[in-house]
């Protein structure tokens, strides 16, 4: 389903993902480009995870919270 067809919740619960991302990123004192290469996920792809505007894949919200150091249902709760 295109994002501008998708439910408002689902909009929020994927920007409220994006903002955990950001703020245990930020917590650990990682950039964008550092976790990029630390995950091996494109650093736009970062960033449109956090911004909300796209939706992660299951082993990309794996390799980002194994080097965020959290367990994958904290950044999905």
């Amino acid at each position: 389903m295109p994002p501008a067809d998708q439910p408002p919740w689902i909009l929020d619960a994927r920007r409220a993902l994006g903002d955990r991302v950001r703020v245990r990123r930020l917590h650990q004192n990682l950039t964008q480009e550092r976790l990029a290469a630390l995950t091996g996920i494109d650093r736009s792809t970062i960033q449109r995870i956090e911004g909300g505007y796209s939706d992660a894949k299951v082993g990309q919200l794996l390799l980002i919270a194994h080097e965020l150091r959290v367990h994958v249902a904290d950044l999905l709760r």
